[in-house]
């Protein structure tokens, strides 16, 4: 069927429909043009000219009419991105801190590693130490990712430059660390975590490494635990070359092992390897376990019993802490130097001692994060306090009150420090000391507790 010829009127809106978008087309043409000329003669501002688009025209046929319409497709130029220059790090040197004072006793804190271990020293000069503790990969993780080559590197180089002894460095291991346990399958995982901390310290090229034995967790006799812990020490010698490792004191709570000194002798007693083994002596827990170090006759008490039960050339560390807690609570809470139960008193005897000298004196005391070293203004106050009884002609020289103050006043500023939105910074607690127990695998110690029940 042919088609029916439209109506005169239809005929006449098809052309006026087809001549208006000619016309239209044409304008669109016209108006593009003149707004390229216009930007020539007027250039857009710098910042609108990132914005700037290339046009180009297409001619499309037009199905419709038959004429030949053009259209305005915009190809966009992407924008260039802007490569911001990187900060050239500048390689810290020991004058950049205050000169750290000449003593035969090293003391110093338990320092972050946050950003990696070489770090460790930095922060170490930034307080005045003279030694300090490090963990050599995360205290919460039975796995970690290796040291780098840059990482080792750095801290060896560091550790020259700084003038800091391998000897006066002390390690702390993890607190997963089980080896009394009498899971055997529980005590290799913990005996794989144990020896993966030794092998980074042989990395790093440092002499010690310090750690909590362990505990029966309730399911083994102490005898059999202390027996468990020597068979790991001694494998682990075995495996590794150099380093020696130091059996940590402990405050003796539940099942713990440890926390008498004829239970650290009866370890090292059956460790093969003697030169490879030795004693950390820790003042909040010795004291949490029995043993009043508050007078010099205590002290001298202790250290006989200590040398008896276990033997003078085992002392190898010292953790410096005062405690929140009674004598022989079992307790393992730590305190600011001199604001405990122990007093500064306790301290002026330690740190007059020969025996004390020439190994590394830990602060493990509450640290308050400040906005360059977490921990700073408090360690270097109780550092520089400790160091004055050395240079003391006689204890009762030291003025124990006021010094006391010193330390005070500057706990009690860190404490209640605030940020610039009024947000207290700090609670006392480190991000490296222990948190809940129950929220920490198989029983984690509670903070500044013991590893009842660790792995």
């Amino acid at each position: 069927m042919s088609a029916l010829p439209l109506r005169r009127s239809t005929r006449l809106a098809s052309a006026a429909r087809v001549l208006t978008a000619g016309k239209a087309a044409r304008n669109s043409v016209k108006h593009t043009e003149d707004t390229e000329a216009a930007a020539i003669d007027s250039p857009r501002p710098a910042k609108r000219a990132r914005k700037a688009k290339t046009r180009t025209q297409v001619k499309v046929a037009s199905e419709d009419s038959g004429k030949k319409l053009v259209d305005d497709v915009e190809d966009e130029v992407p924008k260039p991105k802007r490569v911001r220059p990187k900060a050239v790090l500048v390689e810290p040197v020991p004058t950049d801190f205050a000169p750290r004072a000449v003593n035969a006793w090293k003391i110093g804190p338990h320092v972050s590693g946050a950003g990696g271990v070489e770090n460790t020293i930095v922060n170490a000069a930034a307080v005045g130490a003279n030694a300090f503790a490090v963990f050599v990969k995360s205290q919460r993780k039975w796995v970690s990712s290796p040291l780098t080559s840059e990482s080792i590197a750095s801290f060896k180089s560091r550790m020259k430059a700084f003038g800091y002894s391998p000897s006066h460095i002390l390690p702390h291991g993890s607190y997963l660390i089980n080896l009394g346990n009498p899971d055997e399958e529980k005590r290799e995982k913990s005996y794989q975590c144990f020896l993966d901390d030794l092998k980074r310290c042989e990395e790093l090229g440092l002499h010690l490494y310090n750690f909590h034995p362990g505990s029966s967790v309730g399911r083994a006799t102490t005898e059999e635990s202390l027996s468990f812990i020597a068979e790991c020490i001694n494998r682990a010698h075995e495996e590794t070359k150099a380093v020696v490792i130091i059996l940590e004191n402990m405050a003796g709570a539940g099942s713990v092992v440890g926390s008498h000194f004829s239970e650290l002798g009866e370890i090292i007693k059956q460790v093969e390897n003697k030169s490879r083994v030795g004693v950390c002596l820790d003042t909040c827990h010795t004291f949490a376990a029995g043993y009043d170090i508050r007078t010099k006759d205590g002290w001298n008490d202790t250290m006989t019993e200590f040398e008896r039960e276990i033997g003078p050339q085992y002392l190898r560390g010292m953790h410096i802490n005062d405690s929140k807690a009674a004598l022989g609570s079992k307790k393992d809470r730590h305190q600011n130097i001199g604001l405990g139960e122990l007093g500064l008193t306790t301290f002026a005897h330690i740190l007059s001692d020969p025996r004390t000298k020439d190994i590394p004196l830990i602060l493990e005391t509450p640290a308050f994060d400040t906005t360059t070293t977490p921990g700073g203004d408090v360690w270097r106050k109780e550092i520089e306090v400790l160091n004055r009884f050395s240079t003391l002609a006689k204890e009762k020289d030291a003025d124990l009150e006021g010094w006391t103050a010193e330390i005070a006043a500057v706990v009690k500023k860190a404490s209640v420090a605030t940020d610039a939105k009024g947000r207290k910074v700090s609670t006392g607690k480190r991000k490296t000391r222990k948190r809940n127990a129950k929220k920490l695998e198989e029983g984690e110690e509670e903070e500044d507790s013991e590893d009842e029940e660790s792995v």
